[in-house]
């Protein structure tokens, strides 16, 4: 077995390889091949859909409860503000530069050493799967959420997303509505009580105003946001609709379907959501994964950020080098520091779960 410092090298060296290769969500296929590598030089058998990669432990028990290890290996486009160059892996005042370095590409291959220390154990508590997902920035159809069918039953997940190796003990999930608000188009010269653009402003106080009852002890309130609005052609038309889109955050108090049947009962609109999946999602302080963290010191919060906790069904923690307010900046960065510790708390953190 190889020893911690000989995997983390190994692992800030398959960062560097990824971050010089191009993985926009939906064209992962060359850090796909990457990931496929690093199983094969650790002689672990895997398997690969579209762009998802994945393998287990080597003694799989189908008797025992399964833990899911994930982090994505797709990125955003670079903003036109970056200075480096985003696909160059430059190490400079320990700091490793390029894109997808922090969000997420420095917690896959922390989790990846960690799976791989622990691949040959014949005595775990809990099988173990990882999953290098696809997709994940862009919610798409191929990603994790494509390949839990060709999985076990998951017991719960580690979802490796940048939180300074804090605790995530909840997320929040995210419903998009796209409201159309009707009316009657006529010349604006006549009279018209039926302005669709008029009647979409107690739509969009409401959305402003409204306060949900139920507060999340982790995630606070639901956040309900109308991001967009679009009418109207040209100045002497009063349009016939006007549209709105809204953004809501919801918390673990609520399922998006609860939040869709508040808003159609409240506002005189067509409501669509564009998708009803990118639930809420958390694990209790008590669970065991919780419970070893706090142990080592690490403390518990809610996050606003969506991942692919929002996929599953499975109680789920989020945790992770790196930090999520340099996720999508410019000259994103992650400390080189920040992957050593993630390796090794990550695994402290696995064997004392392993060991309740």
């Amino acid at each position: 077995m190889k020893n911690i410092d000989t995997l983390t090298q190994e692992a800030i060296s398959l960062l560097r390889s990824l971050i010089e290769m191009p993985s926009f969500s939906s064209e992962e296929d060359q850090t796909a091949l990457l990931i496929e590598n690093w199983f094969n030089q650790n002689e672990i058998p895997f398997k690969r859909e579209n762009n998802n990669v994945w393998a287990f432990n080597k003694y799989f028990d189908e008797n025992k409860p399964t833990l899911l290890l994930n982090s994505h290996h797709d990125t955003v486009r670079p903003n036109q503000a970056y200075t480096n160059d985003p696909f160059k892996a430059i190490e400079k005042d320990g700091k490793l530069f390029g894109l997808g370095s922090n969000d997420a590409g420095g917690c896959l291959v922390s989790l990846l050493a960690t799976f791989v220390h622990f691949y040959e154990n014949q005595n775990l508590s809990h099988n173990i799967v990882i999953v290098a997902s696809a997709e994940e920035e862009s919610s798409g159809k191929n990603g994790l959420n494509s390949v839990l069918k060709s999985l076990p039953e998951l017991d719960c997940a580690i979802v490796g997303e940048p939180t300074l190796m804090q605790l995530a003990v909840a997320e929040k999930g995210l419903l998009v509505l796209d409201v159309k608000v009707k009316g009657t188009a006529s010349h604006a010269a006549h009279q018209n009580d039926d302005n669709a653009l008029y009647k979409s402003i107690p739509v969009m106080e409401w959305f402003k105003n409204y306060k949900f009852d139920k507060i999340s002890d982790v995630l606070g309130p639901v956040k309900m946001t109308v991001t967009q609005i679009n009418a109207g052609k040209q100045h002497n038309v009063v349009p016939s609709e006007c549209d709105l889109v809204v953004d809501i955050r919801v918390t673990d108090r609520y399922t998006n379907a609860e939040i869709l049947e508040v808003v159609k009962a409240n506002i005189n609109a067509e409501v669509t959501p564009r998708s009803m999946h990118l639930n809420a999602s958390s694990i209790p302080v008590a669970h065991g994964l919780v419970q070893a963290g706090i142990a080592l010191g690490r403390t518990t919060y809610g996050s606003p950020t969506l991942s692919d906790q929002s996929v599953l069904s499975c109680q789920s923690l989020k945790l992770g080098p790196g930090e999520t307010l340099r996720s999508h900046s410019a000259d994103e960065f992650i400390f080189v520091n920040e992957i050593e510790e993630g390796v090794d708390l990550y695994i402290k953190i696995l064997t004392d779960f392993f060991k309740l």
